[in-house]
């Protein structure tokens, strides 16, 4: 039989890599396999001290020199050894993998190997402490790039909503609207393929549902199960793999309520309370301020613990008055984010909203976001500079304005999904967030403002 040398040559290299990748500083084998090696090396010595005792002292009797023999007397002391440290190392490393891959063989998916799995956790579980606040998809589009740089993420969502799903299930259950959770939930899982699907069902009008999602039911059968919404979330999130956590703003049943300008049909303007997340976008008119009531509600401890430790906040996307605003008026809040020492970034929509945001550009945005943080709350400012293809009638462009950039340090990029214009594309924003975190991206546009930065 002829040896295909080259063939040979390559799995060996392949499987010597293999090895080696290991030894890759971060994953923390190292040093658990060197005091693997110096215990089962004291064993040894232990059980070496035992056989030279037996090998001395007892009469000659038939087995001697089959210890002899195993022992491999006629090779010198540093020849056997070594012969006994190889075999050693061999046998531990082979029954060590074996012991692992036994024990993470239902963590594993298929086609991908033992190392990567290890090296891809240690990698997420070693990332920054990210929170982030918003709402619907653009907070669960920016969740799916960021999960890909770490697995301590908290997302910060509003109990507010009163539509669709999850509006009818506040009314007639009485729990917390559960569908901004959800997307979160689902966003953050690490099985997105088919649990996540499933999760994200809606049933239709006709199967006597009422349009329900089937994860909207299944957050809040948890909660009349578990007597607690925070436990139905966090159950939830066990059932998904959930890369990180999801948090509510706060467990206190509030409503959103608006004053929004608007002109009766003698052409007269006035301005008209809307209560209700739902009603504010169907009024038409500009939305001068938003408030909860009841008002002050307190914020779900955990939530306030999360910002407190945090080495980054990032706000946005989402809808400005109806999903990101919510969080920030409960007032713990907006104390706990001023009280921390993250960075603090400000992610800008792509497109206005019909009824929302008709009109504004980046710098409106951070504006009235900062009628309720404050001043100079936020660091960098992120905004999408590709305003150039074409976007459903109705909506239009968030663009970058010159006082933006006169008066905030801004990172400005191409940011947009190409399948739909105007969504931020997950992966893009998420790399040039962790790139502004890090500190690797070019100059930002901080024009003559910030000549120190």
């Amino acid at each position: 039989m002829q040896i295909n040398w080259k063939k040979f040559l390559v799995q060996s290299n392949t499987f010597l890599k293999n090895i080696f990748r290991w030894l890759t500083p971060g994953l923390g084998i190292k040093r658990w396999g060197l005091l693997l090696i110096f215990g089962t090396a004291l064993i040894g010595v232990g059980f070496a001290v035992l056989i030279l005792d037996i090998y001395r002292n007892t009469p000659e009797t038939w087995y001697l020199p089959i210890i002899s023999f195993l022992s491999l007397r006629f090779f010198a002391r540093q020849v056997r050894a070594l012969i006994f440290g190889l075999v050693g190392i061999i046998m531990i490393g082979l029954g060590v993998w074996g012991i692992n891959r036994t024990l993470l063989r239902p963590f594993l998916r298929p086609g991908k190997h033992l190392l990567d799995t290890v090296s891809n956790y240690q990698k997420l579980d070693k990332g920054p402490k990210i929170v982030v606040i918003g709402g619907g998809t653009g907070l669960s589009a920016m969740l799916r790039g960021l999960k890909k740089h770490s697995s301590n993420i908290t997302a910060i969502v509003t109990v507010a909503d009163d539509g669709g799903s999850s509006g009818e299930l506040r009314r007639n259950m009485g729990v917390l609207p559960p569908g901004d959770i959800r997307n979160c939930l689902t966003a953050l899982s690490n099985d997105e393929e088919l649990l996540s699907q499933v999760f994200q069902y809606r049933f239709g009008e006709g199967a006597g549902l009422n349009g329900h999602s089937l994860g909207n039911l299944f957050i809040t059968s948890l909660a009349e199960i578990t007597g607690s919404f925070e436990e139905a979330i966090a159950e939830s999130g066990r059932v998904l793999a959930v890369q990180g956590k999801v948090f509510p703003s706060t467990l206190h049943d509030v409503t959103l309520v608006a004053e929004v300008a608007t002109t009766d049909i003698n052409g007269l303007k006035k301005d008209v309370k809307v209560k209700g997340e739902s009603e504010i976008t169907k009024m038409g008119g500009a939305i001068k301020r938003v408030w909860l009531e009841p008002g002050y509600p307190m914020a779900y401890p955990p939530t306030l613990q999360a910002l407190l430790n945090a080495d980054l906040i990032v706000i946005g996307p989402g809808s400005l008055y109806t999903s990101l605003l919510p969080n920030l008026l409960v007032p713990d809040i907006t104390e706990a984010f001023h009280a921390s020492r993250a960075m603090k970034f400000y992610v800008s929509n792509v497109a206005t909203q019909p009824g929302e945001t008709d009109g504004f550009n980046c710098g409106d945005h951070v504006r009235t976001v900062e009628k309720v943080t404050g001043k100079g709350s936020f660091d960098i400012v992120i905004c999408n500079d590709n305003c150039k293809g074409s976007l459903p009638k109705g909506i239009d462009y968030v663009c970058i304005d010159d006082t933006l950039e006169k008066d905030y340090a801004v990172y400005s990029g191409n940011l947009v999904d190409t399948q739909s214009p105007w969504r931020h594309d997950s992966t893009k924003l998420a790399n040039s967030i962790m790139d502004l975190y890090n500190e690797r991206t070019g100059p930002l546009t901080y024009k003559d403002n910030y000549p120190n930065s």
